[in-house]
Order: structure tokens, then sequence, then C-alpha cells
């Protein structure tokens, strides 16, 4: 029996994970963590299913740009977005909610 389970999720961010360990880091103050991370810590969100925006790390998207991360916005589907390294993270929020 297939059942659902609530989430307090109004949208998704998909990261692509083999971007992130290519880059080894890059987000964040002093440029060490992963975008995902640098993200959630940046916008203050919760973990799991209790956040209000969900930040997923997934596996290879498939482009695979040099010095960059893919980044999906789930709500924005038909439309990805190349972040390279170092990018400020208020920038990339605003890319993603617009």
């Amino acid at each position: 029996m297939i059942r659902p389970v609530r989430a307090g999720w109004t949208g998704a961010v998909l990261v692509c994970g083999k971007c992130s360990k290519k880059l080894d880091g890059g987000f964040g103050k002093g440029g060490r963590l992963s975008l995902a991370k640098a993200l959630r810590k940046d916008m203050g969100l919760k973990k799991g299913r209790k956040a209000v925006l969900g930040v997923v790390e997934t596996k290879c998207l498939g482009v695979c740009p040099k010095n960059a991360v893919m980044v999906v916005d789930a709500a924005h589907a038909d439309r990805w977005l190349v972040v390279p390294a170092g990018t400020d993270l208020a920038e990339i929020e605003a890319a993603i909610l617009a």
C-alpha cells in the first residue's frame, strides 16, 4: 500500500553531487563548503522534510561544466543553472527563487 508522508517543503532544489565533489568545496565563507551545504546554512533551513525548501544533492545531471555546479530548481525544471565556484550565495538564492 502506498501512503503519503507530509513534508514542509514549498519547493526543491537539485544540486549535482558529481560537480560538487569535483570542486571540493568552493562556496560559503572561506570557500570550504559544498553548494548544497552552503545554501542550507545561508538560508537557515532545517534538515530533511521539516525544511521550508528542500536542497537535495543528486547523482550526476549529465552536463558537467568546468569549475561550476549544475543546479535545477524543481519549480522551473526547464531552466537549469550553471553556478561557477565562488559565486555569492545571495546571487545564487536570487536566481533560484526568481
